[in-house]
Order: structure tokens, then sequence, then C-alpha cells
């Protein structure tokens, strides 16, 4: 058989049928009225031929090109987050529609950059997502073109998903309670009290909101707050240290993210505690490293993959508004015990 393309025609010919119906057919009109035993030659001659519709061509018809445009910041290049760009794929896949990923490192000039080789492919809809929850300022978008906000928000652009921190956050507040915490409870990571001036992003609340309002429900209180403003590993630790030099009797922590425990736990360590025998720990986003701790960190994950999914889904039905919030499942491991 020869290398050249298949065409359209070729598979009508084969079939031995019209150019039309072969068309209706393979682009599953369901009001073809043509019989079964015609579609049934159609597909047999386009599984034969090795057929592939023509896409571009297929675009100028209907105009959809089949293809959404993937603008972010650094989630392609970050592990961490790159869950929402799997879910993104497997749910373009399965509705025949392909995805230009492209990243921009968080700079303007290179977002206008992605907006403009995104619109100039005429893809069907746009979704910018963030490795970490924020909002997300975007440029003009041609008013046809479809906007979907994934780990961010936007106030022009409505329709958004981002993980249920309201929820998520009051689930690790339950998970202590279930094992018996009462007392000695510390929030790592967050002071209100010393924060009240400072910007916080609409999920960092949400999730903190969550906190609070499962500790009030159990008539509980923080024995201490500490306030970190860059979470990350050695701002943990060296809270936690603070935090036993100061006497604080600690039973269990709350922290705000995945790395401040990474922190915690070494300071725990160069204290002579164990975990969770002397302190329960319990945090947020199950980055990989909380897999890797010794003992594993229960942790209440960000759903990276199901928000990939669902921004697609939303993109190719249309939706024009509205917050989707997606549940934070729990990935239970050992870092949380009964109090000493």
């Amino acid at each position: 058989m020869s290398s050249k393309r298949a065409t359209l025609a070729d598979v009508a010919r084969l079939a031995g049928l019209s150019t039309t119906a072969a068309s209706m057919i393979l682009n599953g009109r369901p009001d073809t009225r043509l019989s079964q035993d015609a579609h049934d030659r159609v597909n047999a001659a386009a599984e034969a031929l090795g057929y592939r519709p023509n896409v571009a061509a297929r675009g100028l018809r209907t105009d959809k090109t089949l293809t959404i445009g993937f603008i972010s910041d650094v989630v392609a290049t970050t592990r961490f987050a790159s869950g929402l760009i799997k879910g993104a794929l497997e749910a373009a896949e399965a509705a025949g529609h392909v995805v230009l990923v492209l990243e921009t490192g968080g700079d303007p000039a290179r977002e206008a950059e992605a907006i403009a080789a995104v619109l100039d492919r005429q893809v069907d809809g746009i979704i910018f997502a963030t490795m970490r929850a924020r909002e997300l300022f975007v440029p003009d978008i041609p008013s046809g073109t479809a906007v979907v906000m994934l780990n961010a928000s936007n106030p022009r652009y409505a329709t958004s998903v981002l993980p249920d921190e309201l929820e998520g956050g009051a689930r690790a507040v339950e998970l202590l309670v279930e094992h018996g915490h009462r007392e000695g409870i510390v929030l790592l990571g967050q002071n209100d009290e010393v924060e009240k001036d400072a910007f916080r992003s609409a999920t960092v609340s949400r999730r903190v909101a969550g906190i609070r309002s499962a500790m009030k429900t159990h008539g509980l209180s923080f024995a201490a707050e500490e306030s970190i403003w860059l979470w990350e590993p050695e701002e943990g630790y060296r809270s936690t240290k603070a935090l036993l030099e100061r006497g604080v009797s600690v039973r269990a922590l709350v922290c705000m993210n995945d790395r401040i425990a990474f922190g915690a736990y070494q300071a725990l360590t160069e204290a002579g505690l164990s975990v969770p025998g002397d302190v329960s720990v319990v945090s947020f986003d199950n980055d990989e490293l909380a897999a890797y701790l010794r003992p594993g960190l229960t942790t209440v994950a960000l759903p990276h993959e199901a928000m990939g999914k669902r921004a697609v889904e939303l993109l190719l039905a249309g939706a024009t508004g509205g917050e989707t919030l997606i549940p934070m499942p729990v990935v239970t491991r050992a870092s949380i015990g009964a109090p000493h």
C-alpha cells in the first residue's frame, strides 16, 4: 500500500458510499439516516486504510481545532504541581483534544507571548494554571475564547478550579482529634495577630479558616501559633527549635505545608523527640518529600490531577463562571499517634 495519507474520498470509495455520507458517519452525526451496514463499511474502510481526519480542514468547517492552550508559570517544570498537567492531558485525550503547553516562569512578557502563540493557533480555549494557588493577572483575551483558571482566580475570568481548602484545613484538625489530641497543639506557619496586615492568598486564608473552625467546634485552642512567612524547611526547623527552647509543651504540630513539616522533623529529632511517639505531625499538600520522611508524613493532599481533569471538562462544556472546589484527600502515613 502507498505511504500516501488516506483521504476521506479514499474511505468513501472503499466503502462504496458518497464522501458526504462517509463524512457524516466518521464525524458521529446521530441523524445520518444511513443503515448500520453503511456505518460498518465506513468504519471498516477507515481502519483498513489507516485513515486519520484532517484536523486543520475540520477546523475550517467547524470553527473548532480540538486544541487547548495550557499556559502556566512553573507547573511544567515543577514535579510537585505536574499533576495539574497530567490530569488535563488525560481529560483532553478522552475528549479527542490535544493540549499545547507553554510555560512563562511568571514573566509578564513571556505570558503575553504565550497568549499570542495559542491564539495564533486558534485554540478552542485557554487554561491558565499556577503552581501555588493565587490570584493571577491575565491580559485581555478575545471575547470568543473560553478561559478557565486552574489553581488560580481572576475577577474578569470567573470560571476557576481550586482545592477545597476550607474542608481540607478542618480535616487536618479532625485527624488529631480522632487520635485523642486535645492539648499541646501548635499551629506552625500562621499567626493571625502577627500577620494581620500581611497579604495571604484566598486559598491560604481558607485553609486557616478551616483549621480554626474545627478547633472551635471541638472546644480546642492552640498552645502556640508560630508565624512563618516563607514556608520552607529551614523556617520550619527554626520555629520548632524556638518553640522547644521556650519550653512550650508540644504534643502535636499542625504545619501549614509539608516543607515546614520537614524542618520541624529535624528540630524534633535534634531535641530527642520522636514522631509520633512524643509529637504528632499533620500537614498539607502531599509534596513529594512527604513520602520520604521517616516516619512518613500524614498530609492533606492537593488534588492536582482531579483539578486538571475538571478544568478541561469545564472548558469544553463552555462554562461561563463559577468556582469549582475539588476535595482534598487525606494521605495517611505514620506521623500521627495517640498523645504520649
